[in-house]
């Protein structure tokens, strides 16, 4: 059984005061993600209280600055610098700012839209009129039927 997971996309500019509210209620920063999108990056924050997860979902562009949440969740610049790190994603007013040097990588930002190749759907082959579609075959269930 998992536990109803609360997901709220939020605007980069709510998320501050959003954060300070979590804070006043008791709720603890469980996480801060990142993922690279084909053109931006969504920025997950995960907060945890009484075993229930609330998290707070935020699209940025690359270029686009978003503030810190160190402020509120000191032990946040640690995923900021990561962040900014790994994916370029550019965070104001880090409590602890390493300026890039958290990581030592072969590449910058290795996990940016720039050094990130999504991979693209698989393409649907066309099928000839009157032709049925090809199914994928079913398993094997005995020896006998894999030798087939």
């Amino acid at each position: 059984m998992s536990e109803p997971q609360e997901i709220i996309p939020i605007a980069k500019h709510d998320l501050v005061g959003i954060v300070a509210d979590l804070f006043a209620e008791g709720h603890r920063l469980v996480q801060i993600g990142c993922t690279t999108l084909p053109d931006a990056y969504e920025l997950n924050y995960s907060f945890d209280k009484e075993y229930r997860f609330r998290n707070l979902r935020v699209t940025v562009t690359p270029g686009e600055e978003i503030p810190s949440i160190s402020v509120i969740y000191p032990n946040a610049f640690l995923y900021e610098n990561e962040i900014h790190d790994l994916f370029g994603v550019s965070i104001r007013n880090i409590a602890v700012d390493y300026r890039g040097t958290l990581y030592r990588t072969a590449i910058k930002t290795p996990f940016s839209i720039d050094n990130v190749k999504l991979p693209e759907p698989p393409k649907q082959k066309a099928v000839p009129p009157g032709e049925k579609p090809a199914t994928a075959k079913e398993p094997a269930d005995t020896p006998e039927q894999q030798k087939e």
